[in-house]
């Protein structure tokens, strides 16, 4: 049975494995189809082409783009664009540097609560707040990630800072014009109902109507959705590796005519 997980990360963000080794562990999960999708990155496509045309798995381009839609946090699954896409990266290379940005401000708050984390402390390439969390943990200042986000650097906390962010608009249509269709990841995530619906009149491709261990009405919701506004669908993980064990790589997929409607010209 054909099987692609559309959702995933690896060590170019917020994952524990390298592309190579998350390619390798969708053969050994026997997923035919993956797309990596790390945070404001397309590095790994450095390396998983490769293995992925070794093992003979099918690889679809991905991206997850962070975004502000009415102050709202939205984030953007793109796939299938062009990896020779100036476009792209050069929007991916100021994603990094918004990201250098508003890590420093968290940085700089903690240190005025006796929290101190030098920037060269921080890991990977594409770093966010699950990194800064990891080395609280590390440090001793938190007993674990979670604790981190509830009580400092989650939204609304003491620590917290939201940065520059770009828009749902300049978003879509960085992956538009770098060839590839553009889908809300995790709908179930955005709270905000009123919010939702205008969202929703952007020009979008599809949505994320499987997603790692969601309830079935909430699929069904989104499907019903899809077929309203004749959107494509895709579905993942939103696999991490170590540090979510409860979501393994290839619990939420989607089967061969969603992937290769999504993943052709």
């Amino acid at each position: 049975m054909f099987r692609a997980d559309l959702h995933c990360h690896s060590t170019c963000s917020d994952g524990t494995l390298t592309p190579v080794e998350l390619v390798a562990l969708a053969k050994k999960q026997d997923l035919a189809g993956l797309s990596i999708t790390d945070h404001d990155t397309i590095e790994a496509y450095d390396t998983a082409v490769e293995a992925a045309r070794d093992l003979g798995i099918l690889l679809g381009t991905g991206v997850e783009l962070s975004s502000e839609f009415q102050k709202m946090s939205v984030h953007i699954l793109g796939y299938n664009y062009s990896l020779d896409s100036e476009l792209m990266r050069d929007f991916c290379r100021k994603h990094k540097e918004r990201r250098r940005h508003r890590n420093m401000a968290i940085l700089a708050k903690l240190a005025r609560l006796n929290m101190k984390i030098d920037e060269d402390e921080l890991p990977g390439r594409s770093i966010g707040r699950p990194h800064i969390a990891q080395i609280m943990v590390q440090k001793g200042y938190v007993k674990s990630a979670k604790e981190a986000f509830n009580l400092f650097i989650g939204e609304g906390k003491c620590c917290y800072d939201p940065g520059i962010a770009f828009s749902v608009e300049e978003t879509l249509d960085v992956i538009h014009r770098s060839g590839g269709k553009a889908f809300v990841a995790h709908p179930h995530l955005l709270a905000n109902g009123a919010k939702m619906r205008v969202l929703l009149k952007e020009p979008f491709d599809g949505l994320e109507c499987y997603y790692a261990h969601s309830y079935p009405a909430l699929e069904k919701r989104w499907l019903k959705m899809v077929k309203e506004k004749q959107w494509l669908v895709s579905g993942g993980s939103d696999f991490h590796g170590a540090i979510r064990p409860q979501i393994p790589l290839g619990c939420s997929w989607v089967d061969e005519e969603t992937f290769h409607k999504i993943f052709s010209k």
